[in-house]
C-alpha cells in the first residue's frame, strides 16, 4: 500500500466519476485515503450536474475516470468535474484516465477524418486541466496532443509478471499483432528474455473492426505464443491471430491486453477458440456478462496509485518502469 503523506501547505484530494466505482475504491485503498464528497446526477434531459461538498481551495487534485461504455458520459462529466474544480480554485488538476476515450482516432488514415485523440487532449486542457495520466495509450504519440506533462502509465509490470508465473519462459514467443505495437512488444522481450514474432495484418477500412491476418513472421512452432495488444474489443483480430499461430504450428496462445473492452461478441469469441488464457487489467469494468472461463481479471489501483504518489511528492513517474 502507497502511503499519502499530506501538509496543511499541501494537500491531495482524489475525486472519482461514477464510471468506475470500484477501481476508484481501490486506487483511495492504495493510497491510504478516501475519496472526496462529491454529488453527482444526470437531469431528465441527460445533462450532468457535479458539485464538491467541501473545499478544495489551494489542492492537488486527481480526478479519476475510465471511459467504458457509454463513453461520451464520461468523458462530458469528467470534464465537467475539471471544470468544477478549476473554478472553485484548486491548485493543480491531475486528469487520471485508466482508458483514454477515442485513443484509436490518433491520425488520419484518408482525407476528411478527425484527429479525435487531439480533440480529447484539447477539451480537457480547455476544461483547465494541468497535467494528463494515463494507462497504455492506443500510441505513444497522443502524449504530444496534450500541451503539458503526460505520465504514460505501462502495464506490463503487472501482465508479465502474471505471464511468468503461468509459463516456462524458455518456451515462450512474444508476438506482436501488428506492426504498430513492436514497440511493446520489444518491451515484452527485454523482461522476459523471449524471441519476438510479428503478425503482418491488414484492416479493411470500410468494414470497421474487421481484420484480415495473412502471415507470422518470425518462428512460433512448438512455443507458448504470448500475444501482447493494449485493448482486446470484439475479439475479432486476436481470435484470427490466434488461428493464424496455430496454422503455423504454436502449441499454445495466451492473449494479453492492457484494456478488456469486450464488445459483444468478444466473449463468445474468446471462450470458443485455442486460446487457453485471456489476461487483462481492470482499466475497465467487465460486468458479469462479459466475462468467461478463459478470463482473467489483474488489478490495475497499486500501479495507478504508485503513479498519482510520484506526481504528488514531486518523485518519478519514469522509475516506476525502469
Amino acid at each position: 500500500m502507497t502511503e499519502i503523506v499530506q501538509t496543511p501547505l499541501k494537500k491531495m484530494k482524489l475525486f472519482a466519476g461514477r464510471s468506475h466505482p470500484e477501481l476508484a475504491e481501490h486506487v483511495a485503498k492504495e493510497l491510504g485515503t478516501e475519496l472526496a464528497p462529491m454529488q453527482a446526477y444526470d437531469f431528465a434531459n441527460g445533462e450532468i450536474f457535479v458539485r464538491y461538498q467541501e473545499s478544495v481551495r489551494g489542492c492537488d487534485a486527481f480526478v479519476l475516470q475510465s471511459h467504458m461504455q457509454d463513453i461520451n458520459k464520461w468523458i462530458m462529466e469528467q470534464l465537467i468535474m475539471v471544470d468544477a474544480l478549476k473554478r472553485a480554485s484548486a491548485k493543480r488538476i491531475t486528469v487520471v484516465i485508466p482508458f483514454y476515450g477515442y485513443a484509436r482516432q490518433d491520425k488520419k488514415h484518408r482525407g476528411r477524418e478527425p484527429i479525435t485523440a487531439r480533440l480529447m487532449a484539447d477539451l480537457f486542457k480547455t476544461a483547465g486541466a494541468d497535467r494528463l495520466m494515463a494507462v497504455d495509450l492506443h500510441t505513444s504519440q497522443i502524449q504530444g496532443f496534450f500541451d503539458g506533462p503526460v505520465d504514460h502509465l505501462f502495464a506490463l509490470p503487472v501482465l508479465s509478471e502474471h505471464v511468468a508465473s503461468r509459463a516456462d519462459r524458455d518456451r515462450i514467443t512474444v508476438v506482436s499483432p501488428d506492426a504498430g505495437r513492436v514497440r511493446v512488444a520489444e518491451r515484452w522481450t527485454d523482461v522476459l528474455g523471449s524471441p519476438l514474432a510479428i503478425i503482418h495484418k491488414r484492416r479493411d477500412p470500410d468494414v470497421p473492426n474487421e481484420v484480415k491476418v495473412f502471415e507470422v513472421v518470425g518462428d512460433v512452432k512448438d512455443r507458448v505464443c504470448v500475444v501482447v495488444d493494449d485493448m482486446i474489443d470484439t475479439g475479432g483480430t486476436i481470435t484470427k491471430a490466434a488461428e493464424t499461430l496455430f496454422e503455423e504450428g504454436a502449441a499454445e496462445v495466451i492473449v494479453t491486453a492492457t484494456h478488456g473492452v469486450l464488445s459483444p461478441p468478444a466473449a463468445e469469441r474468446l471462450q470458443a477458440s485455442g486460446i487457453t488464457e485471456v489476461v487483462v487489467t481492470d482499466t475497465l469494468p467487465i460486468p458479469a456478462e462479459r466475462r468467461f472461463d478463459k478470463l482473467t481479471v489483474l488489478p490495475i489501483a497499486p500501479l495507478i496509485a504508485q503513479a498519482i504518489q510520484e506526481v504528488f511528492t514531486d518523485g518519478s513517474v519514469t522509475r516506476l518502469f525502469d
